[in-house]
Parts: structure tokens; sequence; C-alpha cells
């Protein structure tokens, strides 16, 4: 009788361990091919990007098209969420998405984008510049695109003649250093 307990407990220790391993063999083939569509997927991903400057193109004419959509949305409050955001503009036309941008703390920056589906939305919601979204005076304008190499210059502009600036004059002598004339070492009365 304990023979056979043993048996039993033995063929089903067995058994576990057979599914075990089963098991681990089948998300091992799972993980290898995931790590290859990954690999394959990165790899699209950067032969696009660096070989191919008419992809380059693309993705800024679809950036333009979106940011013909989109508005610029200033003054929000802090506690708005995207949602009462969405509801302020959904008179306007169908919002597709809203952004509302937060520094690295999380916290809100005070402003928002709405992104609507028709670029003819844009329109109706500049017309709801200067409404009110709890308590706060809301500042509508049409979302600029950003231009790859464009700086933008805040406080003091440089002058346009700095480029055509003299190149500085060195010493020959090093930094601070200035000739003098000195008394010779011994006297000389015909000096």
């Amino acid at each position: 009788m304990e023979g056979d307990d043993v048996d039993m407990a033995v063929t089903d220790t067995v058994a576990d361990l057979d599914d075990m391993k089963r098991r681990l063999k089948e998300m091992e083939e799972e993980a290898a091919a995931l790590r290859e569509m990954q690999a394959k997927v990165e790899k699209e991903m950067s032969t696009t990007a660096s070989l191919d400057p008419a992809a380059a193109t693309v993705n800024q004419a679809n950036k333009e098209e979106v940011d013909a959509r989109s508005v610029f949305v200033g003054n929000v409050d802090y506690s708005c969420t995207p949602e009462e955001v969405q509801q302020h503009f959904q008179s306007c036309g169908t919002v597709n998405r809203v952004t509302i941008r937060s520094n690295k703390f999380g916290q809100p920056k005070g402003y928002a984008y709405v992104e609507f589906v028709e670029p003819e939305a844009v329109q109706e919601a500049l017309l709801l510049n200067e409404s009110e979204l709890h308590g706060r005076q809301l500042k509508i304008t049409a979302k600029r695109t950003n231009v790859p190499g464009m700086k933008v210059f805040r406080g003091r502009r440089p002058s346009p003649y700095m480029g055509y600036m003299a190149a500085p004059y060195y010493s020959p002598y090093g930094y601070g250093k200035v000739p003098r004339y000195r008394m010779p070492m011994r006297y000389s009365p015909y000096y």
C-alpha cells in the first residue's frame, strides 16, 4: 500500500516536471519570436529614418497637416482634465485628441493643444477665444508648425553686424603683458 502511494507521487512529480519543461520551451519560443519581431521593426525604423529623405518630407507634411487641424489653448487652469477641455471644444467639431503639457514632475504647464478631426473646426474654435473655463479666460490661437533649424530668439536679438566683426587682436607678449622699457642691469651714463 505504501509503495503504491510512493509510485503515484513519483509519477505525479514526473508529469508535473514534464509539463513545466513543455511550458518553459513554449515561453522561450515566444520570447525568441518577440526578439526577432523587435529587431525587424528597429531595422525598418532605422533605415527609414536615415536613408530615405522622402520619408522625412512625408513626416514633415503629416505634421503640418495635423497642425492645420489643431489649436493652442493658453491660460488653462492647472486642475483641468483633458475631458473637461474636450467638452469645452465639443461645440466646434469632433475632437480627436487633447494634450495638456506638463513639466518633468508631472505638473501641468498651463497650456494645451486640441486636435480636431476636420480642419474647419479650427475656425470655430478660434471664436471661443477669451471664453472661460474653470474661471480662467482661455487664449486660443491656431497651432503653428515648428520648422527644424529655425531658432526663436528670446531676449536680446543679435546685432546684424555680428558676423562682420573683426578678429580680436592678440598681443605677442601673452595675456595682459605689455612691453616695458626698463633700466639696463648696470650703469651706463651714455644710454
